[in-house]
């Protein structure tokens, strides 16, 4: 299990950059990393769909890293084999279709850890985590951003240099899933993120103001993104993973 990854891209006016960290908490204790990431592109051309899956596994579960990794690769298969329908259904902007579609494949996964969870003799929704994901369209003609998951962790955006917190509470009538489809503007950049950063973003001011100046000027190089990903708070030493999508 490595301690760091970190990943980017470029299609058209989308620059994409990725990365997932090892807590200080977790590197003090001999610990692996909890969190899981995992980059995918289906198809090619402007027809191509980009995925990016991040995955939490419960604290202090033994195999809490193998769940987060089962995680991400179910959801990345489930997604990849309804690829056509979802760029469709993207590109027709029918939102209702995506969010019932990405549901249903969303239940599957989690269908999955729990069959895994009863193999290893586990107790009963011990074989679990939380799952966020975006679907991006390559075509630059299609602005649509789609955010869908279960789980804590954030959704942010920094439009006109101002933090927007866009996570929203689970579905009353489809608890616990979350879904939510924006529209990118010229300049905005698009944040999500596991509960690590989430939590310090949203209770130390100071940090979001940092990110804010970094990040809301266009995207930075790998190597300052990462660099930005790590900065250090004190009291937060969780796993950090994030995923952030400038449009130009």
């Amino acid at each position: 299990m490595a301690d760091t990854v970190l990943d980017g891209a470029r299609y058209g006016s989308m620059t994409l950059r990725t990365v997932s960290v090892r807590g200080d908490s977790a590197r003090y204790r001999g610990q692996p990393r909890r969190d899981a990431l995992l980059t995918a592109r289906f198809g090619t051309g402007d027809d191509a769909l980009l995925l990016v899956a991040m995955a939490s596994g419960a604290r202090a579960a033994d195999d809490a890293h193998k769940a987060a990794q089962d995680a991400v690769r179910w959801i990345a298969g489930a997604v990849g084999r309804s690829r056509n329908r979802l760029s469709d259904d993207l590109r027709a902007a029918r939102r209702g279709s995506l969010k019932s579609g990405l549901h249903r494949l969303t239940d599957r996964c989690y269908g999955r850890l729990r069959a895994r969870g009863e193999d290893l003799g586990l107790d009963e929704g011990a074989y679990t985590a939380s799952l966020r994901c975006l679907l991006l369209p390559a075509d630059p003609e299609c602005r649509i951003r789609l955010f869908f998951g279960v789980g804590d962790g954030g959704l942010f955006r920094i439009r006109d240099d101002t933090w927007q917190d866009l996570d929203l509470a689970p579905d009353e009538t489809a608890a616990p899933f979350r879904f939510r489809a924006t529209v990118a503007q010229p300049g905005d950049a698009l944040l999500m993120c596991s509960g690590g950063l989430a939590e310090p973003l949203r209770g130390e001011p100071a940090l979001a103001v940092h990110l804010a100046e970094r990040w809301g000027g266009g995207p930075p190089g790998m190597a300052a993104y990462l660099a930005d990903a790590q900065t250090r708070v004190k009291g937060y030493a969780d796993d950090r993973t994030a995923v952030t999508v400038w449009d130009a």
